[in-house]
């Protein structure tokens, strides 16, 4: 069966009903994911687990380390300030006797952001509960329920003798809740592909844009003193204040540039920015002498991580020196991850005809697109890679948030959709008895 955006219904729904058939264990696959705790740093457990299943299907496997200094030069690296020791990557490469289809990267991510405090979840965040149409667990929705999908997808046309006729990589990495650098170090040793796909948690519907994401930390230092005279301290903490309602400001100001940005005019708020962490002060009864905040703020695409970084100094060197004590100890900054442009999926490409396509056998109604505030791998593709990135995937709810969750009826229709799409680009060939599962 040649690579083709048209596939028979015979073939069709038989592959549909193979993906039901392995649902169960797909599932499974998934819960025995979330139990691993795949915190920053933490990964190598996940990655060992998802390299040992790719082997078992036939897959040749490439286990590497994030090099960061093979990434520093490249336009879309992001700073890091983290030991990447066990910041691995897996890929599982296939490849066809002979290549007929188009080649696809299947991509996904096993990093998860942190659960805490465990006191605000219904059950403890690594133990996967199913109840009704929901799998709850930290990582189920972002976004190991989409990196199974990716592996049992191929699963479902391997089980009926077949498998893609063009070189597939399914891509398994780390950083892209923190820096993106993971899917960047995968393309600069050679990973490219006709087309990518991220099953990424997006209410069942294709990203048509999203913003870049910058990370930073601003140090503030103070005067310390007892608090007997507090009054001739300066604390730190509060001096961070008015910092941020500058950069409160600058965000409504950024916010009221959407029109000039398509795909954006009718977001009511894309850019959003947030002190996601605050440490300072070393004592109750000291004038804090010191104060970092850990900040993130969106971009449009279009926009250059410099010159909005250049922006944002100003904007913090401004509001400090509106204050004698700032003006005098001017606080420093820092970019600590995301570092990052954001992207615009252009309309009309092949890929995403032939995902349309699958969506509505999949699914029974038209594939609906739309625009993200948030930061998404698919960058790393569309603007490095050269390739359409259809970020497309299950319904899930409160991400980053307690009692995260994914809908098994999302993903079962998702996973029905990469099934019949890598059936569609790639083609069809028969596949070898061995190895078999």
């Amino acid at each position: 069966m040649h690579g083709d955006a048209r596939l028979s219904s015979d073939v069709a729904a038989a592959i549909l009903a193979e993906v039901e058939r392995g649902f169960a264990e797909q599932i499974g696959f998934t819960r025995e994911l979330i139990r691993l705790p795949s915190l920053r740093g933490e990964e190598r457990g996940v990655q060992e687990v998802i390299a040992g299943a790719l082997v078992d299907r036939g897959y040749e496997v490439d286990r590497f380390t994030i090099d960061i200094d093979a990434i520093r030069g490249h336009p879309g690296f992001s700073p890091v300030t983290v030991d990447y020791s066990d910041a691995v990557n897996v890929v599982g490469v296939h490849r066809p006797r002979e290549q007929r289809g188009r080649s696809l990267i299947l991509n996904g991510h096993v990093d998860v952001v942190p659960p805490w405090p465990e006191r605000g979840w219904t059950h403890p965040p690594f133990e996967p509960v199913l109840d009704g149409d929901w799998l709850y667990g930290r990582g189920g929705g972002d976004m190991k329920a989409g990196l199974a999908a990716n592996l049992f997808a191929v699963d479902a046309l391997h089980r009926l003798g077949w498998q893609p006729a063009a070189p597939l990589f399914q891509q398994s990495v780390t950083e892209e809740e923190c820096t993106g650098n993971g899917a960047l170090a995968c393309l600069v040793r050679g990973y490219t592909a006709d087309a990518a796909l991220i099953p990424e948690p997006e209410d069942d519907r294709l990203v048509r844009a999203n913003t870049g994401v910058l990370w930073f930390r601003v140090r503030v230092e103070g005067k310390p003193a007892h608090l007997r005279i507090g009054q001739q301290g300066v604390s730190a903490i509060e001096a961070t204040f008015p910092l941020v309602r500058a950069l409160r400001d600058l965000e409504a100001r950024w916010n009221a540039e959407r029109t000039n940005h398509p795909h954006f005019e009718d977001l009511e708020h894309p850019i959003n920015f947030n002190v996601g962490v605050i440490h300072g002060g070393d004592w109750p009864s000291s004038v804090p002498a010191w104060c970092t905040l850990d900040c993130r703020i969106a971009i449009y695409p279009g926009t250059d991580p410099a010159d909005a970084a250049r922006e944002i100094e100003r904007c913090i060197a401004d509001a400090a020196h509106r204050e004698p004590f700032l003006r005098a100890h001017p606080p420093t900054v820092a970019w600590t991850g995301f570092y990052a442009r954001g992207y615009v999926l252009e309309a009309g490409s092949d890929a995403e005809a032939t995902l349309a396509t699958a969506h509505e056998a999949a699914h029974g109604r038209p594939l609906e697109t739309f625009t993200t505030p948030g930061y998404l791998d698919g960058r790393v593709f569309v603007l490095y890679g050269d390739m359409p990135c259809l970020v497309y995937g299950p319904v899930a709810e409160d991400i980053h948030a307690f009692d995260e969750r994914v809908s098994l009826a999302s993903i079962r229709r998702v996973t029905g959709t990469i099934a019949l799409f890598v059936a569609a680009w790639c083609g069809l060939e028969d596949r070898p008895a061995t190895p078999s599962r």
